[in-house]
């Protein structure tokens, strides 16, 4: 049955469309479980009713013409139900509904699987035989629900695709087509997708039309001679180490590039208007497909090749290409994976919005880009992104959607947000200038977290006291190797300089979990609980040593740095940080730079520091909470995975428990604890935060203006009374009902997500 499956899938993902996929898996399903009927019955967003999709054994004039209400018969039964019925005489069911037109009065037997993606119900498989003939037992019954399961984000991704392309289920047009991620970046965008791609990623390649087709194909052409010449070449260098079995693997490669073969096929596709890289990826995936499915365990192999083969040609039609994309003023950037790297390559005022398949609502870029306050959907998992490059996008960041080719109407309804977003910016602008202080009498600082030297300006222009989080590792990120010390030392005086007097908080390198270099990898099957942060720099004191040095000789003159250690899970890592700073410290005096030694501090985000808070103060000068690492470790929820994005929150009853313990413990031992995760920069956290005792908040510029405003119109007492109200509740959804309600009834509603009843999604990463 494995091998079966295996078939199935592989077939089903070389289909054309969505019609042809479902003509497989029934063809297959009913063929591996000898049974009479097989048929699809799929669920139109649109109508909220099931349409027969497709059948083996049903009359085929009843397709798409056949449909039942949402609750409707033995198919609405198993949606509602979400679980398989088997009946050996459905008929007899009172829930069974007969339709003539299919001819299904023949089969009294049926069992019915529920296809469900991301909690969303599909569709319904069902299988069927004739009377008395048949009782579907459990392995049966097993199998199907395996199809199901396997076959249910084939089929979604396949609706996507034929809803961004305008046809709806039932083959009419589609408008107005959303799609349902995460909520990367608050904010409204709307523009022209680009999609990009990272090099030599072919099922990355996005479908395009060529200008020249001639131009192309001499592209390709030199390609391919350029690939025959490296494999020549490999050949050559190692015919001496090889044995003639081994040595007729380049002639094969060489055979595969033949003009006949494999190339032949890609100028086909160019010939028909396609740009090479997406005609190389449709003739290489073909050939995989092909492949894979042989039955001969050598032939399968094969595949591999012609994989290797596919990037490389990939590769040399790359060689500049990056130069040759174009960003319309308002580009939405779409990718696989989106790094700080492609954000960095749009030129200035370009970038509208972003839109990435993978990531969730706290990954590094999702970030990044609050903290340049563009709007952004993280998790797209069953948008098929290479259909996407040139189409209109609408992004909004408040609700988590993507919405292809709007309409018209649509468009207004969204561009009347913009301009509502526009005017209370506008309107925050006097708060500039003006304390952060309480009606009665509280001041807190508010601070930002930083990362490009584009958050500096934003900041200041917000006015913002400082920077409570430094990112150093950005600077790392651009680079191409490990920047010298003097390269650091520029970086780290542009902040410096840029909030002198006030206080700069750098946070020593964090890379590990979501946060990789590309010349010092770091492969881990759980990288979250691996080797990052604090960890991987006491590992690597040469990197710490240079870093903390440059960090030194860039506040001479200043005194306004104060150095922060993350990710610190023990007391043994704070003492062993802190030798390695004093020492530093010691050797620039003697190189006679004029610097006092800064404040240190640590971060609490790891559960184990919650507890050690005291022990941990005693050692430092100050605490920083970095709420999202530390809601991601006591949810246990992996806040880049989608899938589990839902169960990320940090009104959870477990986090706020923890973060108010952090802000009693810290005040009893007489330092100051402020907080630097994402929670500060929303306006109901913000309250609450204050509420603990928090000293000071930082977040990303664009919150700034919002924060500041609540905090000046909200007396401490009321915020105490908030705090006192959700503390003891249960659900976190209730706490932020509860916060929001407590907002809108101070006239703060306006700061919240907008409220809006739009068409319904075509896919979920969350929902």
């Amino acid at each position: 049955m494995l091998s079966t499956l295996r078939t199935i899938i592989q077939e089903v993902n070389g289909a054309r469309d969505l019609p042809e996929s479902l003509d497989i898996i029934v063809s297959r399903v009913q063929e591996a479980m000898n049974t009479e009927v097989c048929s699809v019955y799929l669920l139109d967003p649109e109508t909220n009713r099931y349409y027969l999709m497709a059948t083996e054994g049903l009359h085929k004039s009843s397709v798409g013409k056949v449909s039942l209400a949402h609750s409707e018969g033995l198919i609405g039964l198993v949606g509602s139900r979400e679980e398989p019925i088997n009946l050996e005489d459905a008929p007899s069911h009172p829930r069974y509904r007969y339709f003539p037109e299919t001819g299904e009065e023949r089969f009294k037997s049926f069992l019915g699987v529920p296809i469900i993606h991301h909690r969303r119900v599909l569709g319904v498989l069902v299988v069927q035989q004739r009377q008395n003939s048949r009782c579907f037992d459990e392995g049966e019954e097993a199998f199907l629900v395996t199809v199901s399961a396997q076959l249910a984000g084939l089929i979604a991704h396949s609706e996507a695709t034929g809803a961004i392309g305008g046809l709806s289920l039932t083959g009419g047009a589609a408008r107005d087509v959303s799609f349902r991620g995460v909520a990367g970046s608050p904010g409204v965008a709307i523009g022209q997708g680009v999609v990009v791609y990272p090099p030599a990623d072919l099922d990355a390649v996005p479908d395009k039309l060529c200008e020249n087709i001639d131009d192309e194909l001499a592209r390709f052409d030199a390609a391919v001679a350029a690939v025959r010449e490296d494999i020549n070449a490999v050949g050559e260098r190692l015919a001496a180490q090889l044995r003639p079995e081994e040595q007729a693997l380049f002639d094969v490669y060489l055979r595969m590039l033949d003009g006949n073969a494999l190339p032949g096929e890609v100028c086909l596709r160019i010939k028909e208007g396609k740009w090479a890289p997406g005609a190389l990826r449709e003739v290489v995936h073909q050939y995989v497909r092909h492949f894979e499915m042989m039955g001969d365990h050598y032939l399968r192999e094969r595949a591999v090749d012609i994989k290797d083969l596919g990037r490389r040609v990939l590769s040399h039609l790359q060689e500049g290409e990056a130069q040759t994309i174009e960003y319309p003023q308002n580009t939405i950037l779409v990718s696989e994976e989106l790094t700080a790297t492609m954000l960095g390559e749009v030129e200035r005022g370009c970038l509208a919005g972003l839109v990435s398949v993978r990531g969730s609502s706290n990954s590094h870029v999702a970030i990044l880009a609050r903290a340049m306050g563009v709007p952004t959907v993280m998790g797209m998992v069953d948008v098929p992104v290479n259909q996407l490059d040139g189409r209109e996008l609408i992004v909004d960041g408040y609700d988590g959607k993507v919405y292809a080719s709007p309409s018209a109407e649509l468009r207004t309804f969204f561009e009347s947000i913009c301009e509502e977003e526009e005017e209370l910016v506008r309107g925050l602008e006097e708060l500039k200038d003006k304390p952060c202080e309480t009606p009665d009498g509280h001041r807190i600082k508010l601070m930002v977290n930083t990362g490009l030297m584009t958050d500096v300006v934003r900041s200041l222009s917000h006015g913002a006291e400082g920077i409570g989080l430094y990112r150093t590792e950005v600077p790392f990120m651009i680079n191409e190797r490990f920047p010298s010390e003097q390269e650091q030392r520029a970086y780290y005086r542009e902040q410096l300089e840029a909030f002198a007097p006030n206080e700069v908080t750098m946070r020593t390198l964090d890379i590990g979990g979501d946060k990789s270099l590309p010349y010092f990898p770091i492969a881990e099957e759980n990288p979250f609980l691996g080797w990052r942060g604090i960890r991987v720099t006491l590992d690597h004191p040469e990197i710490f040593l240079v870093q903390v040095r440059a960090m030194l000789k860039a506040s001479q003159g200043l005194n306004n740095l104060r150095i922060m250690l993350p990710m610190i899970s023990n007391v043994s890592e704070v003492e062993e940080a802190l030798h390695l700073i004093y020492r530093v410290y010691h050797e620039v005096r003697e190189e006679n730079f004029d610097v006092v030694m800064p404040k240190v501090g640590v971060m609490i985000e790891v559960p184990a520091a919650v507890y050690q808070v005291r022990e941990l103060a005693d050692r430092v000068d100050f605490l920083s909470v970095g709420s999202n690492d530390l809601t991601q470790y006591l949810l246990a929820v992996d806040r880049n995975n989608p899938r589990v994005a839902s169960l990320y929150h940090s009104y959870h009853p477990a986090v706020l428990q923890a973060l108010y313990r952090i802000a009693q413990d810290a005040h009893q031992v007489g330092k100051p604890v402020s907080i630097c995760g994402e929670m500060a920069g929303d306006p109901g956290g913000a309250l609450l935060l204050m509420a603990m005792g928090y000293d000071t908040l930082s977040m990303n510029a664009a919150s700034l203006p919002k924060v500041k405003s609540v905090i000046r119109s909200v007396p401490l007492s009321w915020a105490r009374k908030l705090l006192e109200d959700v503390m003891f509740l249960d659900s976190p959804h209730v706490v932020k009902s509860c916060v929001e309600l407590a907002l809108k009834s101070e006239g703060f509603g306006r700061y919240l997500r907008p409220e809006h009843v739009l068409p319904v999604d075509r896919g979920s990463a969350s929902a």
